[in-house]
C-alpha cells in the first residue's frame, strides 16, 4: 500500500473500495451526480483541495467526464490533480451486464493500472521524489504538429488518444493537460516528431 498526500474523488462506493486497497489517502465519492446538487459537499472538497490537494479519478465514459469538467469548473485549478483511467472494453465482476458505453470503470481497472493513473497524474507519493516540472507542451505545440487547427487533427487527437490509452472522451484541452501529466515537453516533441512524421 502506498501513501499518497492528496486526496482522492471517485464516483462511489465500489470505486472507493477498489482504491482503498491500495493507497492510504482520504477517498471521497462523489455519489455519481449527486455532487452537482450537493453544495455541502462541494464546499469541503474545495477545503480539503485547499489543505492538501485533491486528485479526480473518475471513469472513462461520458458520465465520468461530465462529474469531472463539473468538478474542473468549480475546484480551484492549482490545487487539483486529474488522473485518468485507459478505455478498456469490459464488465465489471459485480454487475450483470457491460455499463452503456461497454467500459470498465475505476472499480474494474487493475491495481497496476490505477497506481500509474496516481503517479502519471502527479500524486506525491511517500518515498517517491517528484519529477521537476519543465517547460509545459502548448496549444502552439499541439498546432504545430498537426493536432490541432487542421482538418484531420481531430482524428490525430484520437489516434495519440488511443496510442497513449487515454479516454477517447477527453476534449482538446483536457488532451493537453494530460501530455502535460504524462510528459516533458522536450520528450513529448521528440517521441512525436519521430513516431508520427
Amino acid at each position: 500500500m502506498i501513501r499518497i498526500r492528496e486526496a482522492i474523488v471517485v464516483e462511489g462506493r465500489y470505486d472507493k473500495n477498489t482504491l482503498s486497497q491500495l493507497v492510504d489517502a482520504p477517498i471521497f465519492e462523489t455519489s455519481g451526480f449527486g455532487v452537482m446538487n450537493n453544495r455541502e459537499l462541494l464546499a469541503f472538497l474545495r477545503e480539503v483541495a485547499r489543505r492538501r490537494g485533491l486528485i479526480i479519478l473518475t471513469d472513462s465514459d461520458g458520465a465520468g467526464f461530465v462529474i469531472r469538467n463539473y468538478l474542473k469548473g468549480a475546484l480551484p485549478k492549482e490545487q487539483v490533480l486529474h488522473a485518468y483511467i485507459p478505455d478498456i472494453t469490459g464488465k465489471e465482476r459485480r454487475k450483470r451486464q457491460a455499463g452503456k458505453e461497454g467500459k470498465l470503470g475505476v472499480e474494474g481497472m487493475t491495481p497496476e493500472i490505477l497506481l500509474r493513473a496516481l503517479r502519471d497524474a502527479g500524486a506525491h507519493i511517500e518515498g517517491e521524489t517528484a519529477q521537476a516540472a519543465g517547460e509545459p507542451i502548448t496549444k502552439l505545440d499541439l498546432f504545430e504538429l498537426g493536432l490541432s487547427g487542421t482538418a484531420d487533427s481531430s482524428e490525430r487527437r484520437s489516434a495519440l488518444k488511443r496510442e497513449l490509452s487515454l479516454p477517447e472522451h477527453l476534449s482538446a484541452n483536457g488532451l493537453l493537460d494530460a501530455l502535460n501529466i504524462l510528459f516533458r515537453r522536450e520528450e513529448f516533441l521528440e517521441r512525436y516528431k519521430r513516431s508520427n512524421p
